[in-house]
């Protein structure tokens, strides 16, 4: 995660949650696809806020919790990052990319820790996305492209019972 300033020339927003149709988009996928029972949800907060919260368990195995959106076409052709204003609870969170539209397939993460309490930028180059398949490596994946970007998610994991909570204000992208 690289910290970043105010909005610059060359970004584009992809969601700023000021709209109900920016929140029917997402759904939670969580550990209790493989038995866990660990629950999300993403939902408004404040005006033009969306939350990320809920509870991780590793009861039944289980660990991680997610939310993402339908598959759709993104105008994310020419980026060069990712670009999210977000409020954290001092949890360590991914943000995951899909260039496909299926339910379980390589997704595209990139891991950032924002400060509990405090906004802040966090900027994600293309080439700090590592690709992954249900959390492991993927040896000999291409880079993520921006120009195929179908869905777009957060996600905690590795282990980090309990409550968590992670308020996002955009998700932009930085265009060349």
């Amino acid at each position: 995660m690289e910290e970043s300033g105010t909005t610059a020339p060359g970004w584009m927003v992809l969601l700023d949650f000021d709209d109900a149709t920016d929140f029917s988009i997402w759904v939670p996928v969580n550990d209790v696809v493989m038995g866990g029972v660990s629950r999300s949800t993403f939902s408004p907060d404040e005006p033009g806020t969306a939350r990320f919260a809920g509870i991780v368990s590793l009861e039944n195995s289980g660990g991680f919790a997610s939310v993402r959106t339908a598959p759709r076409a993104w105008a994310t052709a020419g980026a060069i990052a990712f670009v999210l204003r977000v409020r954290g609870d001092g949890r360590s969170y991914k943000f995951t990319v899909r260039t496909d539209d299926g339910f379980d397939g390589i997704q595209y993460q990139a891991q950032f820790t924002p400060p509990a309490g405090a906004w802040c930028e966090a900027r994600f180059p293309l080439d700090s996305f590592s690709a992954r398949f249900r959390g492991r490596a993927v040896s000999g994946a291409p880079p993520l492209d921006a120009g195929h970007v179908r869905a777009l998610g957060f996600m905690i994991s590795d282990r980090q019972a309990g409550p968590f909570e992670l308020l996002v204000d955009r998700i932009a992208v930085e265009v060349a």
